[in-house]
């Protein structure tokens, strides 16, 4: 399988990287295990994750999803031919929580030892922290680099001065700059990214690893009504902001590309992404190996000019 560049950071990840977020929550350790294994041997090496996965579960206090993913490498022995990818910044218990130079360094060990590992590949930012000088920011996370704790670091959720602002800072103090970017981004949210954060990505050359890159599911067609809210523990947010006129037109869009091509919904949805430019890996997530193997299929259509523009009139935003 080709891999693509992480900017420039010499890492080189495939097309799809693994959304961690259901570890731990939507799938318990056997399956978790199941449907990372799937991946792996799909010839995919990118997981993402995040130490506050799953703090939103009942009784769940965050890392869940981290010491998964360590029992499981440290299972398969497999750490070395992995791209492993977490964050820090969101709230993991009282005055746990931002992007203070304290904060990074206590989070960054603790993710490091319920992953088992000594190096985190790539360490990302999960969201801005305003409260939190950029020039504090940075060194944090350099000093990780200099220790040899984090290979490369990025950024997720960040408006494009805020991130403009980083880069500049990094740039100005000598410091490792964010060399990727985790925005939300898929066929029906498309103008936040695209037009200020798709042009910076391209101009300074980060990668972009866009989450929710199926509309947290809906643009696999399996919401249709307000009855379809059940299907899945996001439904219910699903249908409150896709199910409207724009979001059927993309819908009829994307199944009449995949009639066209003997494909579904969910996979023409990623290949049309991976035909943007600035695109390096959606984010993509499954709760079963037969469900990740349609996933990966995406990775092998390839959309000719005459769909792209179909989808492309289909999701433009008036």
């Amino acid at each position: 399988m080709d891999k693509r560049k992480l900017g420039s950071s010499g890492l080189q990840v495939s097309p799809l990287m693994f959304g961690g977020n259901v570890l731990g929550w939507t799938l318990d350790e056997p399956s978790s295990f199941k449907v990372l294994d799937a991946f792996v041997e799909a010839g995919f090496n990118f997981i993402d994750t995040a130490n506050s996965y799953s703090r939103w579960v009942q009784g769940h206090k965050g890392g869940e999803s981290e010491t998964i993913l360590g029992k499981w490498m440290k299972a398969r022995g497999n750490r070395g031919r992995l791209v492993l990818a977490t964050k820090v910044g969101s709230e993991m218990g009282p005055d746990e929580k931002g992007l203070s130079r304290a904060q990074i360094l206590k989070q960054a060990e603790d993710s490091l030892r319920r992953l088992q590992t000594d190096v985190i590949d790539l360490y990302q930012a999960h969201y801005d922290d305003p409260g939190a000088p950029l020039e504090e920011t940075m060194a944090a996370f350099a000093q990780l680099v200099k220790e040899g704790k984090v290979r490369a670091i990025g950024a997720s959720n960040y408006a494009s001065d805020r991130l403009f602002e980083a880069l500049e800072t990094s740039s100005r103090k000598g410091c490792p700059r964010y060399e990727s970017l985790q925005p939300l981004y898929n066929l029906y949210d498309r103008s936040d990214y695209e037009k200020k954060l798709e042009p910076l990505c391209q101009e300074e050359g980060l990668a972009v690893i866009p989450y929710f890159s199926l509309a947290a599911g809906f643009l696999t067609g399996k919401y249709r009504s307000q009855e379809d809210s059940s299907k899945s523990p996001r439904g219910p947010g699903v249908v409150k902001k896709y199910l409207n006129e724009r979001g059927f037109k993309i819908l009829d869009a994307l199944a009449a590309v995949a009639r066209e091509y003997d494909s579904k919904p969910a996979c023409v949805a990623l290949a049309w992404l991976l035909t943007r430019p600035s695109v390096t890996a959606p984010i993509v997530s499954a709760t079963t190996p037969g469900q990740l193997n349609d996933l990966v299929e995406a990775t092998k259509l390839k959309l000719g000019v005459q769909a792209i523009v179909q989808l492309d009139q289909a999701s433009a935003e008036t």
